[in-house]
Formats: C-alpha cells, sequence, structure tokens
C-alpha cells in the first residue's frame, strides 16, 4: 500500500505540478497581453495629447494672426478717417477765403451751398468706404479662426465615423 499511495501521491503531485504550470504561463499570457494593451492604450493617449498640443499651438497662433491683422487694419482705417478729417479742414478753411473775397450776398450763399453739397458728398462717400473697408477688415481678422473652427469640426467629425 506504501507504494500504491506513494505512486499516487507521485501522480497527484506531477498533476499538481502541470496544473501548476500551465496556470502560472497562463497567468503570464495574460499579464503580458494586459501590460501590452496598457501600452499600446498609453501610445494612444500620448498622441492624443500631442494631437491636442498641436492643435492647440495652431488655435494660438491663428488668434496671434487674427489680432496682427485687425490691429493693421486698424491702424489704416485710422490713417483714411485722420485724412478724410485735414482734407475737411483744408476745404473748410479754403471756403473760409472764398467767403471772405465774395461781393455779394447771393454770391455768399451759392458758395456756401456749393460747399456743403460737396461737404455732404465727401461725407457719404468717406463714410461707404470706410464702412466697406472695415467689414472686410472683420472678414480678413475672422479668417485665421474662422479656418482653425472649420478645422476643428472637421477633426471632430472623423472621431464620429
Amino acid at each position: 500500500m506504501t507504494v500504491k499511495t506513494s505512486k499516487i501521491a507521485d501522480a497527484a503531485t506531477a498533476q499538481i505540478k502541470t496544473i501548476a504550470e500551465e496556470g502560472f504561463a497562463n497567468a503570464q499570457k495574460g499579464f503580458a497581453q494586459a501590460q501590452a494593451s496598457a501600452q499600446e492604450n498609453l501610445n494612444k493617449g500620448m498622441k492624443s495629447a500631442e494631437e491636442l498640443v498641436t492643435f492647440s499651438q495652431g488655435n494660438l497662433e491663428a488668434v496671434v494672426k487674427a489680432a496682427q491683422i485687425w490691429a493693421t487694419g486698424l491702424q489704416e482705417l485710422s490713417r483714411q478717417m485722420l485724412s478724410t478729417v485735414q482734407a475737411s479742414a483744408e476745404e473748410g478753411m479754403a471756403n473760409v477765403k472764398a467767403l471772405a473775397s465774395v461781393k455779394s450776398v447771393k454770391e455768399a450763399g451759392d458758395l456756401q451751398a456749393n460747399f456743403a453739397k460737396a461737404a455732404l458728398d465727401k461725407t457719404v462717400a468717406g463714410t461707404q468706404k470706410i464702412s466697406t473697408d472695415f467689414y472686410r477688415l472683420a472678414e480678413e481678422a475672422a479668417a485665421p479662426i474662422t479656418a482653425r473652427v472649420q478645422m476643428a469640426v472637421e477633426k471632430a467629425n472623423t472621431f464620429r465615423a
């Protein structure tokens, strides 16, 4: 019986050893798969973080570009308005000089009416030009930001697909 018991014990030990080795091998395989999956997810996360940083940098560059366009455009509009004001002042002085040399009230009235009509026409034309230029400036300044928004929408749509 001892020999038989010893054989049974040896068989059981061998079987337990085989089961333990298979379990250990399966555990190692599962751990390796989990580690590979974790590494893959980490790499995806790093790639996403890099893309986010790059995209954010592009957004900041677009805002800076828009601000530069806006500032430059406002300077130009200010120059236009200053030029218009200076021209109006010069025309007003010329009108005052002309009024000083009139010989009759009718001549003064005609001169003043012509001056008022010319001033009104120039004011309307100047206002239209400045309005058009301001609208164009707003479009130009918004263009870099609009392009980034479109890019963000396109990128968001690729994530949905």
